[in-house]
């Protein structure tokens, strides 16, 4: 199965550092010994949702963080540049494949898979960014996409994203990014990983159906 990559140009931000309350783990650097374990966690959701932003920050607080993109570019799993659409095919099925004896070695260090397609890949926990679709329109219309493109990645978000390949009933972690600073999700996600990845759902808490119809 072939599925299309998005290459974007990644804006500035100014985000605006927040102080954790004390005594609250707020950095791998914190984390006792005998919990910095390496396992790989996808970090994941529509395109403008906010991954690789929470996930430079993960990265400045000592996490390990790879790109799907580069995963896949490594392993010959990455097409051309289709110029039209700005995007990249990844052979995801391929992909799996590779990486099915390869993840069978458990990583020095906990690890993020930085991807919008990272929850189809073999990780040990997975997290899921939302954001509301009026919102995430406008932040797809300042990236300069198509009408189409954001039209699909819009509706996308609407049904629910990628709660729509959890065929397995897999354990996921969701957060809502709309109003959030991304340091506050940073920090929320570190103390996910702090209480043993807990708690998770098997199903979606986030209906925007639902919440335009109030």
């Amino acid at each position: 199965m072939l599925v299309r990559l998005t290459i974007i140009p990644r804006e500035r931000t100014n985000e605006v550092n927040v102080t954790p309350a004390k005594g609250r783990i707020h950095s791998l650097k914190q984390f006792p010994t005998n919990m910095r374990g390496g396992c790989r966690v996808a970090l994941s959701g529509t395109p403008g949702t906010g991954k690789t932003t929470v996930s430079t920050i993960l990265k400045s607080e000592g996490f390990t963080v790879l790109s799907l993109e580069k995963i896949a570019e490594k392993h010959g799993c990455l097409g051309d540049l289709d110029i039209s659409d700005d995007s990249k095919e990844i052979d995801i099925e391929l992909l799996i494949s590779k990486l099915k004896d390869e993840w069978n070695n458990t990583p020095e260090n906990i690890t993020i898979i930085d991807g919008h397609l990272s929850h189809l890949l073999p990780c040990d926990q997975t997290i899921i960014l939302r954001c509301k679709p009026d919102i995430l329109e406008a932040r797809l219309e300042k990236r300069g996409y198509s009408k189409e493109k954001i039209q699909g990645n819009v509706e996308w978000e609407l049904i629910g994203g990628p709660w729509n390949d959890n065929e397995e009933d897999n354990n996921w972690f969701e957060l809502d990014t709309t109003e959030q600073n991304q340091n506050t999700i940073k920090e929320r996600i570190i103390e996910w990983i702090a209480d043993d990845f807990k708690p998770t759902a098997v199903n979606t808490d986030i209906d925007w159906i639902a919440t335009m119809e109030e």
